[in-house]
């Protein structure tokens, strides 16, 4: 089922202050929205993700708008309006899901958005809540009016997620406003799973949000980078692979695998990131079963272990050292060679080269070398 992700954008959110949209204040380092976006697009799982704007954020369009991965789509006069705008804007896209997520929570985890995804294998809608533990009380004129039993009670996070169907089908049944499109399936008869929501998933409402989202973000990061290096001598042959791209050449590349020597740098840093010794650790040069091999696997190999680990790739630099050949034209094929095999998007692959002005054995031309360094981040 593919699963589109709608984040909703365009509101002014003036009681945090700031005297900008609270979605494009900065937040330890990065915009709000940057970090919420952010979190969908490391996921495999999810699709395409519509972005909802407001029009007066001209700016933020005009960025966006080169984004290939993005639909961007017009804010309502309201939040609902907003949504439904934002379901139009997948038509033709091929979702069959949308998780619909505030961009205010940019503190949202992987783990929940997993969660909620999984919850829609069995149910036409789910969404995460936080089960309500202090004593509520009523109150008026900063007295206490009353006691409020808490038995049953959630406190409603976002990403709310939908078949897509089913949400286009409230949307266009319901009438007036609603606090969330909980509310509307729920008009419309739908069941709502509740997913076990996280207290760290906040909405950034006033200012004092910005300070814990702050520390929220520095206690979960967990950042590792790793660095490969990988050399082949030239020997007989007509073309040589890099990066997983076939180029013509006079000769070819020596070694145990298909010498591919841009996927095997790539391919250790992400082992070194991890602690996890080189390729030759997991694929022994012994074994007469890797020789030959399309160096695809190596790479895949080490994207699904940092996965398996509970890492995320984050971005991937790959620089390749030679003379000939000419590496320009082929760097986007090859960053996107390597993006399919890890599951990210190309536009977290760099892929660049240098000459060694015609010093060392790159300079002679005796062969081509390769650095990588890879960042991953926990999960």
């Amino acid at each position: 089922m593919i699963t589109a992700a709608l984040l909703v954008a365009a509101g002014r959110g003036q009681r945090a202050g700031g005297g900008i949209p609270k979605q494009w204040r900065p937040l330890a380092g990065r915009r709000v929205a940057d970090w919420t976006l952010a979190q969908f697009r490391a996921l495999p799982e999810i699709g395409p993700i519509v972005l909802v704007l407001s029009p007066e954020d001209k700016a933020a369009w005009d960025e966006f708008a080169k984004d290939s991965r993005l639909i961007l789509a017009e804010g309502g006069s309201d939040r609902a309006g907003s949504v439904r705008n934002g379901l139009a804007a997948l038509d033709g896209s091929g979702a069959e899901a949308v998780l619909i997520h505030d961009i205010a929570r940019p503190c949202v985890s992987a783990r929940l958005i997993r969660d909620v995804i999984a919850a829609l294998d069995t149910s036409a809608a789910a969404a995460p809540g936080l089960a309500v533990t202090d004593a509520l009380w009523t109150g008026a004129e900063d007295r206490v009016t009353g006691v409020q039993d808490r038995n049953g009670l959630f406190a409603a996070q976002t990403p709310q997620g939908f078949h897509l169907d089913a949400i286009r089908a409230a949307h266009a049944a319901h009438t007036g406003g609603a606090a969330d499109d909980v509310e509307v399936v729920r008009a419309a008869g739908l069941a709502v799973t509740i997913v076990p929501g996280d207290p760290d998933n906040l909405k950034i409402t006033t200012p004092g949000d910005f300070a814990r989202a702050e520390r929220i973000l520095g206690q979960h990061m967990d950042i590792r980078l790793g660095n490969g290096y990988d050399v082949h001598r030239f020997g007989p042959g007509d073309h040589v692979t890099l990066c997983g791209v076939t180029i013509p050449h006079g000769h070819g590349l020596v070694g145990h695998s298909d010498a591919d020597v841009g996927m095997h740098a790539v391919t250790d840093a992400i082992y070194g990131a991890l602690a996890q010794g080189d390729i030759g650790r997991h694929f022994p040069p012994s074994d007469p079963q890797w020789k030959g091999a399309n160096s695809a696997i190596f790479l895949r190999h080490a994207g699904d272990l940092s996965r398996q680990m509970g890492y995320r790739i984050s971005n991937v630099d790959c620089t390749l050292v030679c003379e000939r050949p000419k590496i320009g034209p082929h760097a986007e094929a090859m960053a996107e060679a390597m993006a399919v095999i890890l599951q990210i998007p190309a536009d977290r692959i760099s892929v660049k080269a240098t000459t060694s002005e015609r010093l060392g054995f790159t300079g002679r031309e005796e062969g081509i070398a390769a650095l990588a360094t890879v960042a991953l981040i926990g999960e």
